[in-house]
């Protein structure tokens, strides 16, 4: 019987340790963006890319980053928004889904947040410019929207 009681206890231990996610939050033209963390490599200052011949226009190029050459995909573009130069504040996010890394150009990136998901909601219907594909959720988080992105779909076509 105690044991019966103890399974249970420990399975309530678990489930509320997972309840909070932590997410790698960045913002792209004002606006804040967050990949799970378990997707994200690492972070760390851009200052440009090697450009390809023939790659999509959201893609700035490639780049060496510890050891290993990734493609690097520009969100402002990705997004259908104007290029920005850069800054001391661009990052590149560098995640990686399937054995296969990419690195995301934000305007900044500095803020590791943990999103429970009673602050998750399905994004609403989003029309024009197809970026609604790439938002897998919508989370209200401390006073604020934060788009959470499917990073295998926003991805999915940097080449060819």
């Amino acid at each position: 019987m105690s044991d019966a009681a103890i399974v249970p206890a420990a399975k309530t231990d678990v489930t509320t340790a997972e309840t909070r996610v932590l997410h790698v939050v960045f913002r792209v033209d004002g606006a804040d963006y967050a990949l799970p963390a378990d997707v994200v490599l690492q972070m760390e200052s851009y200052t440009g890319a090697t450009p390809v011949p023939g790659a999509k226009p959201f893609v700035a190029g490639i780049m060496q980053l510890r050891g290993r050459v990734v493609p690097v995909v520009d969100l402002r573009l990705r997004f259908g928004r104007p290029a920005a130069p850069l800054s001391a504040d661009t990052r590149v996010v560098v995640g990686e889904a399937g054995g296969r890394a990419v690195a995301l150009v934000a305007d900044s990136a500095r803020e590791v947040v943990r999103i429970a998901p009673s602050e998750l909601a399905a994004p609403p219907q989003l029309v024009g410019d197809g970026t609604g594909s790439f938002v897998r959720a919508v989370a209200q988080h401390a006073g604020r929207t934060i788009l959470i992105l499917d990073f295998e779909t926003l991805i999915g076509d940097e080449h060819g």
